[in-house]
C-alpha cells in the first residue's frame, strides 16, 4: 500500500483542519519511514523474491515496525507526544488513528506477513499484491477520495498552495504506478536508500500545508 497511506493524510485534513498536511503524512507514513532505518541497520530484515513474483520484495522480519502491537505502542507514541506539544486532545487522537491506519491498510494488500506481535508465529493479510489490477483500482479510489476531502477542507486555499498541492498529487501516482509496473529493485539495501526519501515527501507536504498562519496586523499609526 502507497497511495492509501496518503490518502488517509489528506482525509485527515477535513477532520481537522487546523492539522498540518506534513504531520498527517508523517503519521500516516510513519511505519514506512521507519522500516528502511531499521533494515539499513539489520534490526529488521527483507528479501528479494524470486523470479516473476507479484511482490518483489519478501518482508520476512520486521516485528518494530509492522507487527500490531508495536504498531499500536508507535500510535501511542505519536498521540502521547503531539498532544504533549499542542495540547490538543482531538487532534492527537486523530494522529493515533493515522498511525494505526497505516497497518490496516496494510493488512488489505500484503501477502500473510504482517506479524500481530513481535516474536508471534501467527501473520496476516488479504494479499491483494497478487491481483495488480484490482489493488491498483483500490488504491487509486482512495487516493481520490483523499484528494476530494482534503481540497473540500480547504476551499480558500491561496493560489500558490494549490499549484504546490497539486504537483505532490501528481507525482505521488507515477512513484505507486513505477513501484507497480518498474523494474524488481537491484539489492534490499537500494529498496530501503529509496525508501529513506519517503522523508522528502513529507516535507513536501509540509511546503503544500495551505494553513495561513499570518500574525494580526497592528499599526501605531492613526
Amino acid at each position: 500500500m502507497f497511495l492509501g497511506h496518503f490518502a488517509a493524510a489528506l482525509a485527515a485534513k477535513k477532520a481537522d483542519k487546523q492539522l498540518s498536511l506534513g504531520t498527517t503524512t508523517l503519521a500516516a507514513q510513519w511505519l514506512d519511514l521507519l522500516w528502511p532505518a531499521l533494515l539499513l541497520t539489520g534490526t529488521e530484515q527483507a528479501a528479494l523474491s524470486a523470479s516473476g513474483s507479484p511482490v518483489p520484495l519478501e518482508f520476512t522480519h520486521y516485528p518494530v515496525s509492522h507487527s500490531l502491537l508495536a504498531v499500536c505502542g508507535w500510535a501511542l507514541l505519536f498521540a502521547g507526544l503531539y498532544f504533549l506539544f499542542t495540547k490538543k486532545p482531538r487532534a492527537a487522537v486523530i494522529m493515533a488513528l493515522l498511525v494505526l491506519s497505516h497497518w490496516f491498510l496494510d493488512l488489505l494488500v500484503h501477502v500473510p506477513d504482517l506479524p500481530l506481535a513481535p516474536g508471534g508465529t501467527v501473520k496476516v493479510g488479504l494479499g491483494l499484491w497478487n491481483h495488480k489490477i484490482i489493488e491498483t483500482i483500490l488504491e487509486m479510489a482512495l487516493f481520490a477520495l483523499g484528494v476530494y476531502w482534503y481540497f473540500a477542507a480547504n476551499p480558500l486555499m491561496p493560489r500558490s498552495k494549490k499549484i504546490i498541492s497539486w504537483s505532490l498529487i501528481a507525482f505521488l501516482p507515477i512513484v505507486h504506478l513505477m513501484n507497480s509496473l518498474g523494474a524488481p529493485p537491484p539489492s534490499v539495501q537500494a529498496v530501503a536508500v529509496v525508501g529513506l526519501s519517503q522523508w522528502l515527501l513529507v516535507a513536501w507536504a509540509w511546503w503544500a500545508d495551505p494553513m495561513r498562519k499570518d500574525a494580526p496586523r497592528h499599526s501605531s499609526f492613526a
